[in-house]
């Protein structure tokens, strides 16, 4: 028997769940792609983007994921034979450093490892050895969906002004955008990328850039952009196919209007509140089943934990062990252990993931912990009972409401 039938639950680090409303929006024929409502949509739905990313610079849209959005903001700002600068803590801040190299760039990566957030100190120095300005840009990822590491954007920004370095920050808000606080002009970050599949609860697909005007002089530097990565007509197109260098995507974009009203009308403000208090409840649930057994959050600092994401190392077979048990006997998928151990290392299967961003609430995150922990008893893997309840207790005192009595009749 199998307690797995209804409808499922993935709790991994994106996709991430959809909104009926989303999914509602969709679900129509497409629209007239020339002029119209569709059109109309996009150009209002522009600065409600930029409102998200919290700039009042530029947004550029395109059809792709987060790797597309990776490419297409380096194409726009550096050119083979450019050095950047990667502080790396985890698989992803990897992953653009691999995709700049893969376009000519000579890249100097400073590897944290996978527990550990950026050593700013470290990176000033880097930035302060460079007294040719060789460096023209420094790829920070603000939260590794590997290692859910959550990095010091702000800090960033200051370390780079205090070393009096020109190179742009460009930052990846992949996981995090929607779901961690981030202020894009406020830190000081001049390039942002972002898709729509995690905090934006829209299908896998759109991938943004947003840039600021000393990017877009970067850009004008430039000899050449590749039509399609060229970020100049996309942000101020005189067209509408402009806007995506030819056919509109257009169900995605029925889709992030419904998503991007759903953020506006709770205040992104209150999307942050929310997330930070789901998020202490899981790191609650976590710490204390770790009381009496090897489950271990892989970040010990709450202060660089993600409220987005939550990678836990709970040692081989484990891990993999428990995936299989929530996802077959009880219809909830827990994400993989990305880059935590090398493909063919047994050691893979001792870590695994917990996505909990965009259209998620205390119930579904009550039931995902209850479950994890049914998963801990039936395969008898040493815990402390009770961390569901831990959570619960995180999530009852967040906004305590008086209880009104019933009024007399």
């Amino acid at each position: 028997m199998s307690l797995a039938h209804g409808r499922s639950y993935l709790a991994i680090p994106g996709p991430s769940v959809m909104p009926d409303r989303v999914l509602q929006a969709m679900h129509r024929a497409a629209p007239n792609i020339y002029e119209g409502a569709l059109p109309d949509m996009v150009d209002a739905m522009i600065p409600d983007l930029a409102r998200v990313a919290r700039t009042a610079h530029n947004t550029a849209i395109y059809i792709g994921n987060g790797h597309a959005a990776w490419e297409a903001a380096l194409a726009n700002v550096v050119q083979p034979g450019d050095t950047v600068l990667v502080p790396a803590t985890g698989r992803f801040g990897h992953g653009w450093a691999e995709m700049a190299h893969g376009l000519g760039l000579t890249v100097e990566t400073l590897d944290f490892g996978l527990r550990a957030p950026w050593n700013l100190d470290q990176i000033e120095e880097a930035l302060r050895a460079d007294t040719r300005h060789r460096i023209k840009a420094v790829l920070a990822v603000h939260v590794d969906t590997s290692t859910s590491i959550r990095n010091d954007v702000p800090g960033l920004r200051a370390a780079m002004d205090a070393a009096g370095h020109p190179a742009l920050l460009m930052a990846d808000c992949i996981a995090s955008l929607g779901c961690d606080r981030f202020e894009m002009d406020a830190w000081g970050v001049d390039v942002m990328v972002a898709g729509s599949q995690k905090g934006l609860m829209t299908p896998p697909g759109l991938g943004f850039v947003f840039f600021n005007d000393k990017a877009a002089e970067a850009r004008a530097g430039l000899d050449r952009v590749s039509r399609y990565w060229d970020w100049t007509q996309r942000a101020n197109p005189d067209w509408f196919y402009q806007y995506f260098c030819g056919t509109a995507p257009t169900h995605h974009l029925l889709g992030l209007r419904a998503a991007l009203d759903m953020i506006h009308e709770e205040g992104i403000e209150a999307v942050w509140d929310r997330h930070e208090v789901l998020a202490r409840a899981i790191w609650a649930a976590c710490e204390h089943w770790g009381q009496a057994g090897p489950l271990e959050l892989n970040v010990g600092d709450p202060g660089y934990r993600s409220c987005a994401v939550t990678s836990l190392r709970i040692g081989a077979p484990h891990g993999q062990r428990l995936r299989e048990w929530c996802e077959h006997e009880a219809g909830v998928t827990l994400g993989i252990g990305l880059g935590m151990a090398p493909p063919d290392d047994p050691a893979r299967h001792g870590f695994f993931r917990l996505g909990h961003m965009g259209h998620i609430n205390a119930h579904m995150i009550l039931g995902l912990l209850s479950t994890i922990e049914a998963g801990l008893v039936a395969l008898d893997i040493p815990h402390a009972p009770g961390g569901a309840q831990a959570a619960a207790q995180v999530v009852a005192q967040a906004r305590p409401r008086p209880v009104q009595a019933a009024a007399a009749s």
